[in-house]
């Protein structure tokens, strides 16, 4: 089993091969397993969403239009412009997908690890690096995201995880381990920027109040169960699978794991735009950092 460098920065290794970093056995046809087969923190329908493979040939023109995915790159290109060191900056990209973000940060310098359990996904973001020509390099790498042992301590400069990709992960335990985990991993005065979808944003949305009360229901009779976890059909998915954050829930799971909250950037509903006068965010962009002094 290939395993990502541990001492070495990204663009030392073999970019033409998808890592694996998988820490439960499992067939990878196998699209309905037991909840004791699966990795920590994932759901039925992320297992099926990650194992489809259909979803993931689509997947670059089922979100081209999405407003967000425009937002996402403004924000990275003002927050990370480009390396500012003579050495190589290494960027770990959460939930890498299909390459939407990796690609663009390797074009502007960032050796970037794509870190997703979709092998499909990461083959496709590994064919598009190869066929380019950027300035960095990408290393593909198979884990699951609550299960990033793999990595070594203070081994990368950066980290981002966005499109909601934390909401993916089940169990706030699960979460808060990623989180842990992560700012064991990102070197002292590191950047680390997050998007989370709004659990409120549900009032602006049809059943919206029906979605939050069931929801609600749900956290207090399984204890399986929290408010803002809720399941929704997607693209031919009966169960996908997404927790819905407050603020202060965001918060305090970065602060209680080590994070500095520099900055909350609120989302307008339609994931267009930074809106700062709004009511009620679509969802929120942490920008965190791990200080210096932090041990």
């Amino acid at each position: 089993m290939n395993q990502p460098p541990r001492q070495q920065p990204a663009s030392s290794v073999d970019p033409e091969q998808v890592s694996e970093a998988k820490t439960t056995s499992y067939r990878p046809h196998e699209t309905r397993i037991p909840q004791w087969r699966r990795p920590r923190g994932v759901a039925p329908g992320t297992w099926e969403y990650v194992h489809q493979r259909s979803i993931a040939d689509h997947y670059d023109a089922f979100v081209a239009d999405t407003p967000l995915c425009g937002l996402d790159q403004q924000i990275l290109r003002e927050t990370l412009p480009g390396p500012n060191h003579p050495r190589s900056e290494v960027i770990l990209d959460l939930g890498c997908g299909s390459g939407r973000t990796a690609l663009p940060l390797a074009e502007r310098g960032y050796d970037v690890i794509g870190v997703d359990l979709s092998r499909a996904m990461l083959e496709i973001m590994n064919g598009k690096f190869r066929a380019g020509c950027t300035a960095g390099t990408i290393f593909p790498v198979q884990a699951n995201l609550v299960e990033l042992g793999c990595f070594s301590e203070q081994s990368v400069d950066h980290a981002v995880c966005l499109f909601s990709t934390m909401g993916m992960i089940h169990g706030r335990s699960n979460r808060r381990s990623m989180l842990n985990t992560l700012f064991k991993l990102v070197r002292p005065g590191g950047t680390f920027i997050l998007h989370v979808h709004h659990r409120w944003a549900a009032l602006r949305e049809h059943q919206g109040i029906r979605q939050l009360a069931r929801s609600w229901w749900n956290a207090t009779r399984d204890r399986n169960s929290e408010f803002g976890d809720c399941t929704y059909a997607y693209r031919g998915l009966q169960s996908m699978f997404m927790h819905r954050f407050s603020k202060r829930e965001c918060k305090q799971d970065l602060r209680d794991t080590g994070w500095t909250i520099s900055r909350i950037d609120p989302i307008s509903i339609d994931g267009a735009q930074i809106n700062r006068k709004t009511v009620l965010p679509g969802g929120f962009v942490f920008h965190a950092v791990r200080n210096s002094h932090s041990e």
